[in-house]
């Protein structure tokens, strides 16, 4: 990555990261400081619905007492009290009782026997089982009016009920009176926009729930986030708060749901009140903040390509060029010379940068020159090493021919024949001298062609089968390892310089064994690269010596120019592979190539 892109993503990632942390912090103020409106209006709305609630049971309980005191209802509980027990004729008794503003009405006994019913009059005799057991005290007359679930001929249903105590000398009569709860009741309370209110009550621990008011479709997951809140409710007794989910036009919408117990006579909860606020507005104040978030880091990016941009030219420009004037250097030229007219940190290193290619390149021309001198030098040394031992037979040799020239005609003949071939062999030794250094100098541009490395290291193993078996010679024994899966793959190489590289390390191995032993020829395919091995099972090599092997010239043999290792290695750094070796003293050597398989060549 370019430091101008490091640049501009540092720039983009501060403008970025920082929008992006303001705007979760405002949002999660907003959220919250919603949240807690949204609470304190649920509460003041659950509160005035609870007043309005009360004052509907004031209201209830007192025209079920200003009832009792009615003069009508004084003179049926007299009527009442005359037959008492048998009450059968004032079965529709409620019904004749003024009672404007209570559709439930009831005259009870004191073990709860129903004697009359306005809203049900076919209950005669029935014990009502919320009243039954009740103690006949004046209690009842101090008691207000309460919620209770009741029984109508279209099924069960809510009510606030009062009960007032009649009491003429010693039979004991009830009023029950009250209003049914329906539909209009939840929708006669002020309900601000935006929330809504229901109410749920249960006729029975295994019935559904029952719902008066505005029930609007939940998703799966908010009918079960409802059930729950309200059965939490119902155990406790407490308010509770929750975020229920509600179906949509395009999805799903929250809602924050704050449930509030409402008692019945005996202080349980017989329904809950379910005061429920929209979070469509705060949805709507979020996706606003996530869209100003996004154009400001828009922004932000485009003001930090633009800075980048403009650093770009003061700082990373220079350090481009310098970038590619080290390239340069690295591939040789170091003639290259960067712009240092800069009076900045930038100007010194590129001044700092010029001197060092100066003295690079002086350097480097000393060194050349005294490789080239030390080359020489080696090169004369090795030349008239080898040349030394043929020139010493050839100087006897015509030393002999001298002195028998001064000798018969017989003996000079012998001499002369013996001589000639003393010669010629010697002369042969001189030209192959020289035809090895003329090889190592003259190494040919390989020419690629798809290639068996398989049936290379075999054809290289095969000039020296003669040798492993001979006749007064140490037996050694060639054993193959060779990948299957390259009989089928084909490798880019030169087969005739790397058959010469390969017969050299099979020299060098068949060498390193005088007494006979294992050599081993391995191949093993590595993905886009062959891997070839040759190992001995000789003496090893100290590593002294490992780190010389493939010096030109360099030998631990007595006889041998120090070309062969030399030769492999350029072989195969002109394929563009690798070249190693692995030994240990004792044990043995194994030299290892590595050949791409497209025949990629050095550059």
């Amino acid at each position: 990555m370019t430091l101008r892109l490091k640049l501009m993503v540092a720039f983009s990632a501060i403008v970025v990261v920082s929008v992006t942390l303001v705007a979760v912090l405002v949002n999660i103020a907003a959220v919250h400081a919603y949240d807690r409106a949204e609470g304190e209006r649920s509460a003041l709305l659950a509160e005035q619905v609870r007043q309005q609630f009360a004052r509907r049971l004031v209201e209830v309980a007192e025209r079920v007492a200003e009832l009792a005191r009615q003069d009508s209802t004084v003179q049926l509980a007299i009527a009442m009290s005359r037959n008492a027990p048998d009450y059968s004729q004032f079965a529709d008794a409620a019904e004749r009782l003024n009672a404007p503003g209570l559709d439930v009405l009831e005259l009870l006994t004191p073990d709860g026997a129903i004697i009359a019913s306005k809203h049900w009059p076919a209950r005669f005799g029935y014990q009502e089982e919320w009243f039954a057991g009740r103690p006949a005290t004046a209690e009842g007359n101090a008691q207000g009016a309460f919620l209770q679930s009741l029984d109508f001929p279209a099924g069960p249903a809510l009510a606030i009920i009062a009960v007032r105590q009649m009491q003429l000398g010693q039979h004991v009569f009830y009023i029950a009176g009250g209003q049914r709860l329906d539909e209009h009741f939840v929708q006669s309370f002020a309900e601000p926009m935006g929330m809504r209110t229901t109410l749920y009550w249960q006729p029975s621990p295994a019935s559904e729930n029952v719902v008066l008011g505005d029930e609007r479709e939940s998703t799966a997951a908010g009918q079960e986030s409802l059930r729950r809140l309200l059965e939490r409710v119902r155990n406790t007794g407490a308010a509770t708060s929750e975020t229920l989910e509600r179906k949509v036009a395009g999805g799903a919408l929250e809602e924050a749901a704050h449930a509030f117990p409402l008692l019945d006579r005996q202080q349980r909860v017989a329904a809950v009140l379910l005061v429920s606020s929209s979070r469509e507005a705060v949805d709507a104040l979020e996706r606003r903040i996530r869209w100003i978030a996004m154009a400001v880091s828009a922004a932000g990016i485009l003001l930090g390509l633009l800075i980048s941009a403009a650093l770009a030219a003061r700082v990373t420009r220079p350090v481009e060029e310098l970038g590619k004037a080290a390239d340069e250097v690295a591939s040789g030229n170091l003639n290259i010379r960067v712009d240092d007219s800069r009076q900045d940190e930038l100007g010194r290193l590129a001044y700092a940068f010029n001197r060092m290619t100066r003295e690079l390149l002086e350097s480097h021309e000393k060194l050349v020159q005294s490789e080239r001198v030390a080359a020489w030098r080696e090169l004369a040394r090795r030349l008239a090493h080898e040349l030394k031992n043929p020139l010493f037979p050839l100087q006897i040799t015509v030393e002999n021919l001298l002195r028998a020239k001064e000798q018969t005609p017989e003996q000079f003949d012998e001499v002369f024949r013996e001589s000639g071939q003393t010669l010629q062999a010697e002369i042969g030794n001189l030209k192959g001298i020289i035809d090895r250094f003329s090889d190592f100098s003259k190494m040919p541009t390989p020419e690629l062609q798809p290639i068996s490395v398989n049936e290379s290291l075999r054809q290289a193993a095969r000039v020296y089968e003669p040798q492993f078996c001979a006749k007064g010679r140490p037996l050694i024994t060639a054993r193959y390892d060779l990948d299957k899966a390259l009989e089928q793959k084909s490798v880019q190489a030169d087969f005739e310089l790397l058959q010469r590289a390969l017969t050299n390390l099979i020299s060098n191995a068949v060498e390193a064994m005088p007494e006979g032993g294992y050599m081993t020829l391995r191949s093993r395919d590595d993905g886009d690269t062959v891997r070839l091995e040759v190992s001995d099972t000789g003496g090893g090599i100290s590593k002294e010596e490992s780190s010389r092997l493939f010096t030109p010239y360099y030998t631990s043999k007595a006889h041998g120019t120090g070309l062969g290792l030399a030769i492999a290695q350029s072989v195969v750094s002109d394929h563009g592979g690798k070249i190693w070796a692995q030994s240990e003293e004792q044990k043995g050597t194994t030299f290892v190539i590595r050949l791409p398989k497209n025949g990629a060549r050095r550059p």
